[in-house]
């Protein structure tokens, strides 16, 4: 969700029955991103286990997402169509927003509109690891622009802000 809008996993052809999974037994992807370069290297401590995919969810998906000390989430970004939604499961992550930084700790949740142009993103300040659920819908023509950066996600593809693809 923070790259991208992300569609189902095309590799999913059933769902468990019943359906219930241990979050503990899926591949996390680590560092996985489809960022142009330089900004993979932002996301390299990223650990991400998509929960609502295996499940057969396809309107909204639901991430288990750690964070290596350093590590950010994503890029500073909002959505235009696609509302996001974060639940702090372990550790200290910061919430970076145009309003400021603040201290996100286990049980305490943030959550982003569409359409609001207010880029936010988490980065593990700690020393440990820490860890959080992630919730977004699956709005269809989901637009993705990048707070700090001169790139914006649009018809499917990144892009400069003047509309050259990178």
């Amino acid at each position: 969700m923070p790259d991208k809008a992300r569609s189902p996993n095309p590799r999913q052809t059933s769902r468990p029955n019943p359906p219930v999974l241990d979050s503990a037994a899926l591949d996390a992807e680590t560092g996985a991103t489809d960022y142009p370069q330089p900004f993979r290297a932002q996301v390299a401590g990223r650990h991400r286990a998509a929960l609502g995919d295996p499940l057969g969810l396809t309107n909204f998906g639901v991430n288990l997402t750690r964070l290596a000390p350093g590590a950010s989430s994503a890029l500073r970004h909002w959505h235009s169509r696609q509302d996001e939604f974060v639940y702090v499961v372990e550790g200290e992550l910061t919430l970076v927003t145009d309003a400021g930084e603040t201290l996100l700790t286990p049980g305490m949740c943030a959550g982003f509109p569409a359409g609001v142009a207010d880029g936010h993103r988490l980065v593990n300040r700690s020393g440990r690891p820490a860890s959080y659920l992630e919730v977004g819908d699956r709005s269809a023509g989901d637009e993705i622009d990048y707070s700090d950066e001169d790139m914006v996600w649009r018809d499917g593809a990144y892009h400069h802000r003047d509309g050259t693809p990178w």
